[in-house]
């Protein structure tokens, strides 16, 4: 039995008085039947649009989108989409069906969607309808399409990545009949919009069955990220690498935290490798300056996929300094501190551990004990309240001015001052600041 939030059994109850059969439908029924708690409930119901707007004349109504028989009820602040029951018409382009018609019998609604996963409904006095064997399906964690495969996938190519993403973040596997569907029609995916790959590509990444999915469906990602092919089978042909370059980039994925930011960083990490591979006399291969190529390779993915600019960049930064060099020095961390701030820069931990970590070379307990005390020592630094910032020093523009110094030389003798105290030198006290920016002025 799933156990329906008040609100959700109110709205299936107004319908049900009113003379219509309705359900919670779709993810909400999965998640549920999975024992995690559902995001959002959707309903679907054998009312046509302006019937619903009669039963719920005294509540919010947002009309979302009456062609395709679906408005927005909200109860107590919360939104909860009510879809008439319907069968959907051609596909042209590949993602949207050109119309859609309205039927009473829920079993033809469930037979439209995507994945047998997807497609159970279920009332509280009628219990679960599963008219494709969903409930099976999560039994054997398996991700299936409901109907034909080619079918379903001509019809929206996006699921796809769709069944994709659902085997990853469930930790599924991808049906016999499904998956050679959806490998003979990837490049259907060129019909697909940018953010909508990116948006099932970023929860893909995030799932605990990504690395399966990298190694086994490398193909429909190279489809969508063509930058990534130059990885699969690239020899490292070194002895501080086990892997190749794919396998490698994929350990690495899985040994980051679950973030997209972090995921995504280390999936690029290396693109640059295959351009900027050499030997050297003895036959060890070597990938110099593959750090500057990769952030390049970056770049071109988060303008292909119309990444935030936030994430965009943050993820270029990581990319372009995954190897930069980190150790517990306080002075070597403050440097670092100026040049990352703190957020980057325990990311920046996260992922060289992970980076070494798929090198297959070094023992695992070292490595993220290595880690651990970075961290440590990081935290330690930031509890002594350390000044690694211009804003931090004890002295400010206007001190520097007052000595006689004038447009960018206060600027210089700002930052001479903030190196010499991230370096020891001096304390983050006035008075010292003060004697040495003096002496700086005089002889300017």
């Amino acid at each position: 039995m799933i156990q329906l939030p008040p609100n959700v059994e109110r709205i299936l109850t107004l319908l049900n008085r009113a003379g219509y059969k309705a359900y919670v439908v779709g993810g909400c029924v999965r998640d549920a039947l999975l024992s995690k708690a559902p995001k959002d409930w959707d309903i679907c119901t054998s009312a046509l649009p302006d019937e619903m707007e009669r039963v719920f004349q005294d509540f919010r109504v947002v009309e979302t989108g009456l062609k395709h028989g679906t408005l927005t009820v909200v109860l107590d602040g919360v939104p909860y989409e009510i879809t008439t029951f319907r069968v959907d018409g051609a596909y042209t382009d590949h993602r949207h069906p050109d119309g859609v018609t309205f039927v009473t019998d829920v079993r033809e609604d469930l037979a439209r969607r995507d994945f047998t996963v997807n497609a159970m409904a279920y009332h509280p006095a009628e219990g679960l309808i599963d008219a494709f064997g969903g409930r099976e399906d999560l039994r054997r964690k398996v991700i299936r399409c409901v109907g034909q495969p080619e079918e379903r996938f001509r019809e929206d190519a996006l699921r796809i990545l769709r069944a994709l993403r659902f085997a990853s973040v469930y930790g599924f596997t991808i049906d016999e009949e499904t998956a050679e569907a959806a490998h003979a029609l990837k490049e259907t995916l060129s019909l697909v919009a940018a953010e909508r790959i990116r948006a099932e590509l970023g929860k893909m990444l995030c799932g605990q069955g990504c690395g399966d999915i990298l190694r086994t469906d490398r193909d429909i990602l190279g489809q969508i990220l063509p930058q990534l092919t130059p990885m699969f089978d690239f020899p490292q042909c070194s002895p501080y690498h086990r892997f190749d370059v794919w396998e490698h980039t994929v350990r690495s994925v899985e040994n980051v935290p679950a973030t997209e930011v972090l995921r995504f960083t280390m999936l690029l990490h290396d693109a640059g490798k295959p351009a900027t591979f050499t030997w050297d006399e003895t036959g060890v291969g070597h990938f110099y300056g593959h750090a500057a190529c990769s952030e390049k390779i970056a770049e071109a993915v988060m303008t292909r996929l119309r990444m935030d600019k936030a994430t965009a960049q943050r993820v270029m930064l990581l990319v372009k300094h995954h190897d930069i060099n980190l150790t517990t020095d306080s002075r070597l961390l403050k440097r670092r501190l100026n040049q990352f701030g703190e957020e980057a820069l325990r990311q920046l931990i996260d992922v060289q551990e992970a980076d070494q970590l798929a090198k297959g070379t070094c023992d695992p307990a070292e490595i993220r004990a290595s880690a651990a005390a970075l961290r440590q020592a990081l935290d330690e630094l930031l509890a002594s309240a350390p000044c690694f910032t211009l804003k931090d020093l004890a002295v400010n523009g206007r001190d520097i001015a007052a000595l006689g110094a004038k447009g960018s030389a206060i600027g210089d003798v700002l930052q001479h001052l903030l190196s010499c105290v991230m370096d020891d030198i001096l304390p983050n006290e006035k008075d010292p600041l003060l004697q040495e920016a003096k002496r700086m002025v005089d002889r300017l």
